[in-house]
C-alpha cells in the first residue's frame, strides 16, 4: 500500500521543539520502513496554522488522496499534527476512510483508522481531536473575558483619540491623559458646531485660523471633523464596533448635552428612543429568520377561552418573508430533546469519559509547554522591536507620529501576550477537572432549566446552543463546545456507532 507522509507545524517554536519537521519526518519514515505493508510514496511538509481559513497546502493533500485509484495510507505523527481544530478537509478524509479509499496512521498515538475500525478506535480519535479543540477554544475564551474585564473597568485598549495621549503613571503603567496641545481645540470644535452656524467646511476653515492642525501639520479634512463630532469618547463613552459601547474612566472633554446638541444639528433630527418592552420572553433576542436573517419577535395571543399563548414571527424588515407564526412551545421542543438526552448519561459513561480525558494528558502537556515558549519568544520579539523603535526616533529616522503609532501597536501586542500567558499558566490542565464538572451539570440540565425564570432560561439556552434560527416552523441550531462533544461521545458509548466530529452540524438525533 502506498504511504504518504504529512508533517506540519503551526508556529516557529514548534519547528525548534520535539515536533519539528525533521523530527516528524524521521519518525514517520522509520514507521513506514518497519511496516511491511507500506511503501513510501510522497511527503507533504508545511507549516500552517490549523485556524487559517484557506489551508492551501492541506487542500493539496486531500486532492492527491482523492486522485488515487487504490487504497492509500496517510501517515501523521500524532492526531494533533493533523489538526488542532476541525479542518475543512477532515470530513472529506473521514468519508474516504469509510469508503475504504484511505487509511489514517498515527504512529506516536499507536492508532490506525481504516474502513473496518471499531467504535473504540474512532472514539479515541474523536476525543483526541475534540480535546485539543476544546483546550484551544477555552484559552481563546479566557483571553476574550480578560479584555471584557478591562472594558468593564472602563479601560481603553486601542490608539488614543485626537486630544488624548498615553503617559506612564507612577506605577509604570500606561494610562490615557488629556493632551494639552489639542484637547482645547476639540472642545472648541464642538462648541462652534453646536451654534448651528457652521458647516463642516466652514468650521474647518475657522479652526485652521485658530491653529487647529493635525499633528502631521495638515488641516483636518471634512471627514476627520465629522469623525470627531460623532465620537462619543469625548463625552465619556468608548465605542467598539465589535463589542459595543461602554463608559470609559478617563477625563471627558465635553458634556453629554453638548455632544447630543451637535448630533441633533448634524442629523437634523432627534435620535429615536428605544421602545420599552415590559414582558419577558424565553427566546427574546436569540432567534433569527433563516430565510432573510431578520430578528424573530415575540408577541402574546389570547384565545377566546382566556388562555394565553406566546408566538414568534419574523419582523420581515427586508420585505421578502411571509409572516408565519410559530409557538414558543414548538420552539422549546428540540431544546427539551437535548436536555433529555443529557439525562440519559449514567455514572458509568461519565466515569469513562473523564478517564479517557486523563489518558490524553501527555500530548496536552507538550502543547501547553509549546504555547508558553511561543508567548515568551513573542514577548521578547515585541520588546526588541519597541527598543529599536525608540532608537530610530532618537536618531530622527522616524517622526513622532510614526513612533507613537507603532509604540502603541507594540504595547497592545505585549499586553495581549501577557494576558494570554496568564491564562495559559492558570489554565494548565485544570480543564480536565472542568470537563468532569460539565458532565455533572449536563446530566441535571433539564432540572435546572425547568426551575428557572424566563431570563434565566434564555441565558441557559444561549449557554448550550449557538446560531439558533427558525426555518418555517422549525428551530435549528448547533451545540456549543464542549456540550456537543459530551453528546457525541455519550452516543458513541451508548450505541457503538460513529458521530462525525463536526461542531457546526445542525441539531439532529443519531440514527441507530
Amino acid at each position: 500500500m502506498k504511504a504518504n507522509i504529512l508533517a506540519r507545524v503551526s508556529t516557529e517554536e514548534q519547528k525548534e521543539a520535539g515536533n519539528s519537521l525533521p523530527a516528524q519526518q524521521d519518525r514517520l519514515r522509520s514507521y513506514i520502513d518497519r511496516n511491511a505493508n507500506l511503501t513510501f510514496d510522497k511527503e507533504f511538509i508545511f507549516d500552517e496554522s490549523a485556524y487559517k481559513e484557506h489551508r492551501k497546502e492541506f487542500d493539496k493533500v486531500i486532492d492527491y488522496i482523492v486522485s488515487q485509484k487504490e487504497l492509500t495510507a496517510l501517515c501523521c505523527d500524532k492526531v494533533d499534527r493533523l489538526s488542532r481544530d476541525f479542518l475543512v478537509g477532515l470530513p472529506i478524509l473521514e468519508k474516504l476512510r469509510r469508503e475504504g479509499k484511505v487509511e489514517l496512521h498515527f504512529p506516536s498515538d499507536n492508532l490506525v483508522l481504516n474502513q473496518n475500525s471499531p467504535a473504540t478506535d474512532l472514539f479515541h480519535f474523536n476525543i483526541a481531536v475534540s480535546l485539543a479543540q476544546y483546550y484551544s477554544n477555552a484559552i481563546s475564551d479566557n483571553v476574550k473575558r480578560a479584555f471584557e474585564r478591562m472594558r468593564n473597568e472602563g479601560k481603553w485598549l486601542s490608539r488614543p483619540r485626537f486630544g488624548y495621549k498615553y503617559e506612564t503613571d507612577k506605577n509604570e503603567k500606561k494610562t490615557l491623559v488629556v493632551d494639552p496641545l489639542y484637547s482645547h481645540l476639540v472642545v472648541k470644535l464642538f462648541e462652534l458646531y453646536a451654534t448651528g452656524n457652521y458647516s463642516l467646511l466652514t468650521i474647518r476653515d475657522e479652526l485652521s485660523k485658530m491653529g487647529f492642525y493635525h499633528p502631521n501639520g495638515k488641516s483636518l479634512c471634512k471627514s476627520g471633523i465629522e469623525r470627531i463630532l460623532k465620537d462619543t469618547f469625548y463625552c465619556g463613552i468608548a465605542m467598539s464596533p465589535k463589542y459595543g459601547n461602554y463608559p470609559h474612566k478617563y477625563p471627558q472633554l465635553i458634556t453629554r448635552e453638548l455632544f447630543d446638541r451637535c448630533q441633533e444639528i448634524r442629523e437634523g433630527k432627534r435620535t429615536n428612543r428605544p421602545k420599552f418592552v415590559g414582558q419577558d420572553y424565553i427566546f427574546k433576542g436569540l432567534l433569527k429568520c433563516e430565510n432573510c436573517g431578520c430578528t424573530m419577535t415575540p408577541e402574546i395571543h389570547k384565545k377566546k377561552s382566556g388562555k394565553v399563548f406566546i408566538y414568534y414571527s419574523c419582523t420581515n424588515a427586508k420585505g421578502i418573508c411571509k409572516r408565519d407564526y410559530v409557538s414558543e412551545k414548538a420552539l422549546l421542543k428540540p431544546i427539551y430533546d437535548i436536555l433529555e438526552r443529557f439525562e440519559t448519561i449514567n455514572e458509568g459513561t461519565q466515569t469513562m469519559l473523564v478517564n479517557e480525558l486523563r489518558s490524553a494528558t501527555e500530548s496536552e502537556i507538550v502543547f501547553h509547554k509549546a504555547q508558553i515558549n511561543r508567548i515568551h519568544n513573542e514577548q521578547e520579539r515585541m520588546r526588541a522591536k519597541n527598543d529599536n523603535l525608540l532608537e530610530a526616533y532618537m536618531d530622527k529616522s522616524i517622526d513622532k507620529e510614526t513612533y507613537d503609532k507603532k509604540h502603541q501597536e507594540y504595547g497592545n501586542k505585549i499586553q495581549s501576550l501577557n494576558i494570554e500567558l496568564k491564562e495559559h499558566s492558570s489554565a494548565d490542565h485544570d480543564y480536565k477537572t472542568t470537563i468532569a464538572s460539565i458532565l455533572s451539570v449536563a446530566r441535571r440540565a433539564k432540572e435546572i432549566f425547568e426551575s428557572s425564570e424566563p431570563a434565566e432560561k434564555r441565558a441557559f439556552i444561549n449557554y448550550l446552543i449557538q446560531n439558533p434560527k427558525v426555518s418555517g416552523k422549525e428551530l435549528t441550531f448547533s451545540m456549543r463546545s464542549p456540550y456537543n462533544l459530551v453528546l457525541q461521545l455519550a452516543d458513541t458509548l451508548s450505541w457503538g456507532g460513529y458521530w462525525e466530529s463536526n461542531p457546526d452540524c445542525r441539531y439532529h438525533k443519531p440514527e441507530c
